[in-house]
């Protein structure tokens, strides 16, 4: 069988059992259960208001269970032991199943979930709510709620730190649910911190060096892993040591080369005059185009007044 089916097995299992002593320990207060493997078999310890209903007259109760966990729930020589609730008030199954049967009986849910919330918080209590679903007053369901204290509703807290509890109250309109959460007077939350008056800070505040001590403490320079100096060898040999290990350095000697030595390359000279020998052909081009058109102007300008003086006559 994989891992992930065998977990789903043995989850399947808890469930069922736990849902066992549920209805069988209902009377004696059942308040939950812990499974453990062990070599010799299986370690059941059982919490109840009334151990001595779970255990029965000379033991018939217990040794029944025992019987019924070996057969129908193929359990290994189950060994189970009983454990009295210290506080019922402060356990959430218990807690769940009495609202339930406050309700069966004839309670009103307000009345009821108050006083059970108040009792509870009585005990000690951190924090606790209570949650009634269902068709609490009329033939309209709804969520009725009790609050009190401090409760976490997720994260690891609500998993590990939170007590929760759920029952069931059949009545004539319809079943309704009964969840409760309780978080134990010696539950350690992450977010829990203490006040102490009257302490000398300075106790508490380590003294930070000042900056000449730390300064003084450090070295100028740190010598480099391939220069260890030698133990024992006079400052004139280290030296000496130093300036062989410095490599020579070489120098290069590089021809610069002009780039206007070069005949093929155009100079700045070039350039400038090739640009005035282009700019007076233009010039040339153009007063020889507006000599001809000034020309031309002058011409139509004495035809016109030729014929303006011949159609005065």
């Amino acid at each position: 069988m994989a891992d992930e089916q065998q977990f789903i097995e043995n989850g399947l299992q808890r469930t069922q059992i736990d849902e066992f002593f549920q209805d069988e320990l209902g009377r004696a207060g059942y308040g939950g259960m812990e499974v453990a493997k062990t070599p010799m078999g299986t370690q059941i310890v059982l919490k109840a208001e009334k151990p001595g209903m779970v255990i029965g007259k000379g033991g018939k109760n217990i040794r029944k269970i025992t019987d019924t966990l070996e057969t129908e729930f193929d359990l290994d020589d189950p060994q189970v032991d009983v454990q009295e609730v210290d506080e019922p008030d402060l356990n959430a199954r218990i807690v769940a199943d009495r609202l339930a049967n406050a309700l069966e009986r004839g309670w009103y849910f307000r009345k009821a979930g108050h006083t059970t919330i108040d009792r509870i918080m009585e005990a000690g209590a951190l924090g606790a709510e209570i949650v009634l679903s269902g068709k609490v007053t009329g033939a309209r369901s709804r969520v009725e709620k009790f609050n009190r204290g401090y409760i976490k509703h997720n994260g690891e807290p609500a998993e590990e730190i939170v007590d929760h509890g759920v029952g069931t109250a059949v009545m004539k309109l319809g079943t309704i649910g009964v969840q409760v959460k309780i978080i134990p007077p010696d539950a350690e939350l992450p977010d829990d911190f203490e006040i102490y008056e009257d302490v000398d800070v300075s106790d508490y505040v380590e003294e930070a060096e000042g900056v000449d001590e730390l300064l003084a403490g450090e070295p100028d320079e740190e010598p480099l892993d391939d220069e260890e100096p030698s133990i024992g060898a006079p400052p004139e040999a280290e030296a000496d040591a130093d300036e062989a290990a410095e490599p020579e350095e070489e120098v290069v000697e590089e021809e610069v080369v002009d780039e206007f030595d070069d005949p093929d390359v155009p100079t700045e000279t070039d350039v400038d005059e090739e640009l005035d020998d282009l700019a007076a052909n233009v010039d040339e081009e153009l007063d020889e185009e507006t000599e001809a058109e000034a020309e031309e102007l002058m011409e139509e300008m004495d035809e016109e007044d030729d014929e303006q003086e011949a159609d005065d006559e």
